[in-house]
C-alpha cells in the first residue's frame, strides 16, 4: 500500500547544478520548503530563492570539512518515514522530525577527478561520496512515499507533476527509484575500479561495466531483433553515440556497427583519408591530398559493393567533396566526419536523389580518447580485450627476401598493413597508390582470400601491394598474387612454413616485409 504525499519540504545537495535555479524556483512557486547544504545553499542563496541550511534544522554543524553534514536521524527519518504507518509517524513526531518526501541529490564527481592527470590517491579519496549515496538509496527505498532526483533531465517531469496538488505519482517514484539505484550502482562501480587497477593487472577481478541508455533503436541487426545503444558515462573522444546527427533518418544499428568501423579506419589512416565501409568490412579506403580525392578513390576502390555503403572521413566535409559523392549513380548511407562545412550539409541535403536519408554524423575532432577495451557477450560470460589500436613501429619490421624493398613501395605497404587490421580474418588486402583495390575478408582459406581480393582488384591488381593479417601458412597465395601481378608483400611471419612462403618470393623475385604482429579481427 501507498499513498502520494504532499511534497512540503525537499533537501537538495548536488555536485552537478545544471538547471537547478529553474527547478529550485518551480519547488518554491509550488509551496515547497528547501534545505540544503554548502555549496548548493550558496548556489541558491545566490539566485536570490529562499533556502534554509540544514544545520538550522538538525542543530548539529558541518564538520570535518564537510564530509559530515547529512548523516542525521532528523534527515533520514523524514525521508525514510513510512506515510501509511502510524507508529512511523507518531515517531517522527515525538522527535521533531518533519516528513522530507523530495530529495535531489547528485553524487562527488569521482569520475572527473581521477580522470585528470596527475590526480593524486588522496585528492580522488576526498571526491568519494559518502552522505549522498546514502540520502539517494533512503529515499530510493522509500519510494512508495519519497520522490528522487539524481540527475537535472529529471526536475521537469517532477514539477509537471508537483502542479497536480503538489504530489507525484507513485509511477514515477518507482521510475526515479530506479534510475537512482543504477546512479550509485556506477558510482561505486568506478570507485572499486579505481582501487583495482593495478598497472600489472589491466583487467579486475569483478568487471563492473556501467553504461547509459541512448536510444531505442527500431530494431537489431534484423527487424526481428530488438536493439538498443548504451554510452559510456564522461567518454571523452570522438564517438557515433554523442555525435551531432545533422541529417537523415535514425541512426539504425548496423549503421552504427558501420560508421564506427569507418571512423576507426580513417581515424588511423594518414594523412587526409576516406573509408568506405559494406557490412563491416571496408570495401574501399585511400588517402590523398584533398579529401574529394580521397573520396573519389575510395569509393572507386570497389564500386559495386560502395553503393549504399558507409562512410568515414578524418577532416571536415568539404563542399568539394559533397559535389562528388553527388555524382549521379552514387548511393551512401551515411557519412561520418569531424565535421561538415555550412556549404557541405547544403550539397548533400539538397542536391542527390538520396538528400532526405543520408545521415550525416559530426562527431568532432578525432584526436580524443579511444575506447581502452572491447567485449562480446558468449553464452553464459563476457570476453575483454585490450582494444587493437597498437602502433605498430616500422623501424621494427624486416625485409625477409633477398629483393628489398624501397621506399616509395614501404609507403605503400605500411597503408596496406593499416587498412588489413579493419578486414575481418582471414584477411588479405590489395592497395596500390595509397588506396584499397581489393579485399578478401572473413575465408576458412588464406588462399581463397587472396583470390577474391585479385577478383575484386581485377585489371589494378599488378603494381598493387598485399597485406595479410596474419602468416601464410602454404606458399600457395604468393603464387597467385604474383601471377595477378602483385609487386611486394607485408604480413606478420611466424609459420612453420616461413621459409617456403619467402622461397617462393625469392622465386618471383618479390619483396616480404615480416612485421612480427598479427592483426586478427573476428
Amino acid at each position: 500500500m501507498s499513498l502520494d504525499p504532499v511534497i512540503q519540504n525537499a533537501i537538495i545537495s548536488v555536485s552537478n547544478k545544471e538547471g537547478l535555479t529553474e527547478f529550485a524556483q518551480g519547488l518554491v512557486e509550488a509551496g515547497v520548503t528547501i534545505y540544503s547544504t554548502g555549496g548548493t545553499r550558496r548556489h541558491l542563496e545566490e539566485a536570490s530563492i529562499p533556502v534554509k541550511d540544514v544545520t538550522e534544522y538538525t542543530q548539529f554543524p558541518e564538520m570535518m570539512d564537510g564530509r559530515l553534514k547529512t548523516l542525521h536521524p532528523k534527515i533520514f527519518g523524514g525521508i525514510l518515514c513510512r506515510h501509511d504507518r502510524d507508529d512511523d509517524m507518531t515517531a517522527i513526531g515525538e522527535h521533531g522530525i518533519f516528513a522530507i518526501p523530495l530529495v535531489v541529490v547528485n553524487l562527488y564527481p569521482f569520475e572527473e577527478t581521477i580522470a585528470k592527470e596527475g590526480v593524486t590517491d588522496a585528492q580522488a579519496i576526498e571526491q568519494i561520496d559518502i552522505g549522498g549515496p546514502s540520502l539517494v538509496r533512503a529515499a530510493a527505498k522509500n519510494h512508495a512515499f519519497s520522490t528522487i532526483a539524481c540527475k537535472p533531465s529529471q526536475y521537469p517531469e517532477i514539477l509537471a507533476e508537483l502542479k497536480n496538488g503538489g504530489k507525484t505519482s507513485l509511477g514515477l517514484r518507482r521510475k526515479l527509484a530506479a534510475a537512482a539505484f543504477a546512479h550509485t550502482a556506477a558510482y561505486d562501480a568506478a570507485i572499486a575500479n579505481y582501487f583495482e587497477k593495478e598497472e600489472d593487472n589491466a583487467f579486475p577481478e569483478t568487471l563492473r561495466p556501467s553504461f547509459e541508455r541512448k536510444a531505442v533503436l527500431r530494431y537489431g541487426e534484423n527487424p526481428h531483433q530488438q536493439g538498443a545503444v548504451y554510452a559510456v558515462p564522461k567518454f571523452k573522444g570522438a564517438s557515433l553515440v554523442d555525435a551531432k546527427q545533422l541529417n537523415g533518418k535514425e541512426l539504425s544499428y548496423n549503421n552504427l556497427l558501420d560508421l564506427d568501423s569507418a571512423l576507426a579506419i580513417a581515424r588511423g589512416l594518414p594523412d587526409v583519408a576516406v573509408s568506405v565501409i559494406k557490412h563491416n568490412n571496408p570495401c574501399g579506403a585511400a588517402s590523398a591530398s584533398t579529401l574529394a580525392e580521397a573520396c573519389e578513390k575510395a569509393m572507386l576502390g570497389d564500386p559495386l559493393s560502395a553503393f549504399g555503403s558507409v562512410i568515414g572521413m578524418n577532416r571536415e566535409v568539404d563542399a568539394a567533396t559533397a559535389e562528388y559523392l553527388s555524382t549521379p549513380g552514387l548511393f551512401v548511407e551515411a557519412i561520418a566526419a569531424p565535421s561538415f562545412s555550412k556549404e557541405a550539409v547544403e550539397i548533400l541535403t539538397t542536391k542527390p536523389k538520396w538528400k532526405s536519408n543520408v545521415r550525416l554524423m559530426e562527431v568532432g575532432p578525432l584526436e580524443g580518447s579511444r575506447p581502452e577495451f572491447q567485449s562480446r557477450w558468449i553464452e553464459g560470460g563476457l570476453l575483454v580485450q585490450n582494444t587493437d589500436f597498437l602502433l605498430d613501429d616500422p623501424s621494427t619490421w624486416q625485409v625477409v627476401t633477398e629483393t628489398q624493398v624501397e621506399e616509395a613501395m614501404k609507403q605503400e605497404l605500411l597503408f596496406a598493413w593499416e587498412i588489413c587490421r579493419f578486414v575481418k580474418s582471414n584477411a588479405i588486402v590489395l592497395c596500390k597508390d595509397r588506396s584499397l583495390v581489393g579485399a578478401g575478408a572473413g575465408q576458412m582459406s588464406r588462399v581463397d582470400s587472396v583470390q577474391i581480393s585479385i577478383e575484386k582488384a581485377a585489371d589494378r591488381a599488378p603494381g598493387s601491394v598485399l597485406a595479410s593479417d596474419a602468416f601464410f601458412p602454404f606458399p600457395d597465395s604468393i603464387h597467385e598474387a604474383a601471377k595477378a601481378g602483385v609487386k611486394a608483400f607485408i604480413q606478420p611471419g611466424g609459420s612453420k612454413r616461413d621459409q617456403e612462403v619467402i622461397d617462393a618470393c625469392n622465386e618471383h623475385k618479390l619483396p616480404m616485409i615480416f612485421t612480427g604482429v598479427r592483426h586478427f579481427r573476428h
